[in-house]
This record gives C-alpha cells, sequence and structure tokens, in this order.
C-alpha cells in the first residue's frame, strides 16, 4: 500500500519552546544504572532553576541530550537511510511517501517533508544543548569541576555530531573549494525566543571549525572509559572524540590529520586496536557486531528497547526488512552486489543479506538490523571498522606507492569476513588501486550505515543512477539538499541553496 501524509512544519518559535521545555521535562535517559538507560523514566514538573539544582538532576538533563540526537527523525534511524537511498545501493519497493522516497529519488524541495523534518530535529537537539551548557554555566556549584567539564564535553561532542550530519547535507563538500561556500547558520547559544532567528549561514570551513573546536574540547575532558560495555557504547568518551576526529579530517581531505588522530587509537601493527581508553577492536565475525551492540567494536550507538523506541517508520529494520517493517528498500541488485570484489563466500553477503524470504520476489535485503517486530536495534554511529578504513585511506593517499600499513588496514576489514579474498601486495597496481580498493571496501562494509552519498560528495563524484532514476552530476541543485522554506520564512539573513 501507498502511504502518502504531509504537515505543516513547525515554526522556530515552536521549536525553540519545545527545547526550553525539553530541558526541563524531556523523557530523560538516566545512566546511573543501565536499566534505567534502557527504560528512561520522565522527571516530574521542574523549574529551569530545579532542573539544575542537585546533580542528579544534572546528569538527567545530561542524558536528555543524548535522547535529543537520538530523535528518529535524525540520529535514531532516518539521516542513515536518507544518506544511503541518496547513493545508488538500495532501490525503492514500495513506492511509500513518508519513507525517503523523494530522497531516493532526488525530488526534494525546500518545502519537502524529508530536509525539514531533519533540520528541525537536528537544530532542536542543538539549542537543547547550548541551552544546557548555558544552564551548566549559570549554576557552576551543582557539580564539581572535573565532572562539569565532562558533562560540557558530553554536550559539545553532541553538537560537533549533529553539525557534522547537517553540513554534508544541506552544504556544499568542503573539498569543492576548502570551505569557502555557505555552510550552515552556526547556532551556539541556547534560544528561548524569536529574537535571534536571523542568523546568516557561515561557511563550509567555519562550519567545520567549529565542529573540530568541539571535539578537541570533548577529547581534553571526556572520560577513558565508563564503567560498563552499555555505557562505554553509547555515551562519548575521549576514543569517541577521537574517533569522530578521524572522519571530519576524512571529509576535508586532510590526509596527515587522519592519519595523526587515528595513531591515537590504532596501534602500529596487527591485530589493529586501541591501547589507551576503551580497548577497540574487530571482533572475530562480522554478524557479532549486529547482534550484541556492545562489543569493543561499537565505539558509540544510539540505544533502543521494548520501552524507547525510534518511533513508526524511522527504525532502520522496517526500511530494510519486509518481514519486520514495510520493507521500503531492496539492495540493486547492480550496485555493490554486482561487484566481483564482493564475493560469494563473504561473510557480509552470506549472513548480513537475505534473498531469501517469502512472498519477496527473491530481492536481495539488507539483514544488519534484524529486531522485530518492534524496532530497537541500536543505530550505529561509530565503529571501529570505519577507523581503520579512515586510516587506511589517508595513509594510502599521503603515499608515493603502496602503503604497506594501509594494505595491512584494509585486509584486517577485509580479511574478518572474506579471509580467502584479501588482497596481496603485487594485485595491487599502485597508489591509485590501492586507493579505489579501500573505497570500495567501505562501500561493502558500511552498508546501510549511512556513509554511501557521503563518501561520493567528499570526492565530489555524482550520485549514480539507479533503475530508473538518473545519475546526479556534482553541479546539479539536487546534489545537496535544500534550505527549509520554514527555515527561510523566519531567518531573513539565510541564503537558499541555489
Amino acid at each position: 500500500m501507498t502511504i502518502l501524509t504531509s504537515f505543516h512544519a513547525p515554526t522556530r518559535r515552536t521549536l525553540l519552546k519545545a527545547a526550553v521545555m525539553a530541558v526541563l521535562f524531556t523523557p530523560l535517559v538516566t545512566s546511573c544504572n543501565e536499566k534505567e538507560l534502557l527504560e528512561p523514566s520522565p522527571l516530574t514538573s521542574l523549574s529551569d532553576r530545579d532542573a539544575f539544582a542537585n546533580p542528579d538532576r544534572v546528569l538527567a538533563q545530561v542524558n536528555g541530550l543524548y535522547a535529543s540526537t537520538k530523535s528518529g527523525q535524525f540520529l535514531g534511524g532516518r539521516y542513515y537511510v536518507y544518506v544511503d537511498v541518496r547513493g545508488e545501493e538500495f532501490l525503492n519497493v514500495t513506492n511509500n511517501g513518508v519513507t525517503a522516497l523523494q530522497t531516493w529519488n532526488h525530488s526534494n524541495n525546500s518545502q519537502s517533508n524529508e530536509p525539514t523534518n531533519l533540520w528541525n530535529a537536528a537544530y532542536l537537539a542543538i539549542n537543547r544543548i547550548n541551552l544546557f551548557l548555558a544552564g551548566l554555566d549559570a549554576n557552576p556549584s551543582v557539580v564539581e569541576g572535573t565532572l562539569a567539564n565532562q558533562y560540557r564535553a558530553e554536550a559539545r561532542f553532541l553538537r560537533a555530531l549533529s553539525y557534522l550530519n547537517l553540513v554534508q547535507l544541506y552544504a556544499q563538500p568542503y573539498t569543492k573549494d576548502n570551505g569557502a561556500s555557505p555552510g550552515l547558520p552556526l547556532r551556539l547559544k541556547g534560544e528561548v525566543g524569536s529574537g535571534n532567528n536571523d542568523l546568516a549561514r557561515s561557511t563550509v570551513a567555519e562550519v567545520y571549525k567549529q565542529i573540530l573546536d568541539d571535539l578537541n574540547f570533548a577529547e581534553q575532558n571526556l572520560p577513558a572509559n565508563y564503567a560498563t560495555a552499555l555505557l562505554n557504547t553509547t555515551r562519548a568518551h575521549k576514543n569517541t572524540a577521537i574517533a569522530l576526529k578521524t572522519r571530519v579530517n576524512l571529509i576535508m581531505g586532510k590526509w596527515a590529520d587522519v592519519v595523526t588522530e587515528a595513531n591515537k587509537i590504532v596501534s602500529a601493527a596487527t591485530p589493529f586496536r586501541a591501547a589507551t581508553g576503551v580497548a577497540h577492536q574487530l571482533q572475530a565475525s562480522i554478524g557479532t557486531v549486529f547482534t550484541n551492540y556492545t562489543t569493543t567494536e561499537s565505539i558509540l550507538s544510539m540505544p533502543f528497547s521494548d520501552n524507547d523506541l525510534p518511533g513508526t517508520q524511522n527504525g532502520l529494520a522496517s526500511y530494510y526488512m519486509p518481514v519486520i517493517g514495510p520493507g521500503d528498500y531492496s539492495l540493486n541488485p547492480n550496485g555493490i552486489l554486482a561487484n566481483t570484489a564482493f564475493t560469494a563466500t563473504d561473510a557480509r553477503r552470506t549472513s548480513l543479506i537475505r534473498n531469501d524470504i517469502a512472498g519477496d520476489a527473491g530481492r536481495f535485503r539488507l539483514a544488519k538490523f534484524p529486531t522485530g517486530p518492534v524496532h530497537k536495534d541500536f543505530a550505529p554511529v561509530i565503529r571501529y571498522a570505519e577507523v581503520l578504513l579512515n586510516l587506511a585511506e589517508a595513509r594510502a593517499r599521503l603515499a608515493t606507492g603502496v602503503d604497506e600499513q594501509a594494505l595491512a588496514l584494509l585486509n584486517a576489514v577485509r580479511g574478518r569476513s572474506a579471509p580467502n579474498a584479501v588482497y596481496k601486495a603485487e594485485d595491487i597496481a599502485g597508489k591509485d588501486a590501492l586507493v579505489n580498493a579501500i573505497l570500495l571496501e567501505r562501500r561493502i562494509e558500511l552498508l546501510g550505515e549511512g556513509f554511501r552519498s557521503n563518501d561520493l560528495l567528499r570526492l565530489n563524484q555524482p550520485l549514480p543512477a539507479k533503475g530508473t532514476i538518473q545519475a546526479v552530476p556534482a553541479t546539479a541543485s539536487v546534489y545537496i539538499w535544500p534550505i527549509p522554506q520554514g527555515e527561510i520564512n523566519v531567518n531573513k539573513l539565510i541564503v537558499p541553496n541555489p
């Protein structure tokens, strides 16, 4: 059945009011123990002063920030889907107008729900973060200094993550012109009214500078680890900030900075692992990562449980598995599945892809998110496998020939799932061939985790054709998302995307 819906986007005034109320009343994820983390309870009515009245309430605010960023319209589900279906790996099956159809066929405009809802969810989370930071500063004696700085670091990490995801969708790639293009309205102060609606777009470079400033602060002030594997996976620690910096610098094409950051958490020789903080390393089986969400391979994930779900038509399983939800997207048989590098015996093909679902006409389906009937699969934000591939690519691009460690890093990821298909040095014709092998491996390893179109954009490559949908060149207006009309209506200084 085709399902269509439309609704008016909330105004900025509505969003600001919601952000203020959220700081006071949000159902908050309390990390005192694992039960409270996965079964959050709402706080009762609090004044703004009472919200920071004691350490427990401050902690509740911190965890409320994580709850905000994992909105189903943002990092709880839809962000990853939007980024992936803009690429060529998935085909739309249901023609469902509310599950990323316009994103898949590149028909979004400034009034479309998909870019509007994600923009609103992300900026709502950012405003909650900014309000929290202001509240913490206004109540300096409630939490002791080191812990207060940790909370600031967690907030700033989440702000950096939010801006990073926004700038990749709504602005030109940094590598197009070293960040000279219009970026985002860079809101760094909490807003409780409409007085500061008007804010011009900072440049892409300025947005990335703020992202790195926030992440550097986070690295310096986050703890090395937490008391449990669940908290190490669902709250930011030092290695989380470092790992995200490898991604940021890769997106910016700053290869040497990728190497500098990655070397902090990747050993110089196999088996690659982090020597400080959480002992991140690849798991022996790729399947383990998507059934046990708290392994040391999972650097950051957004958690869900029976009592805390991403919402209808937001859960990742709903998009990809028809036995769990509508299954709006099947894998494109002419995408990565058709590449001979993705071998028939690769565990990522044999255990994470299905084409045997009754009544599904033999379509290939991504089975990384298998939990149903409710959609409580953790949403993966950063995995150690990505960090290894980030480092491999940066080293390969910096070298003049075939970099041995880059090849070893590539083979660590590839060999985990396809031990009979690892690359030998003599298989790689040169530097460019190694880079291409790494980019290909990213398509296989990170399939369905929200990377494909962002990888294409950072390299200024077209969005490829898929099915009946034509390719989108880097010069096309739909190469990036439009600034939502709701923002244009209330922000007189913002310039729309062409």
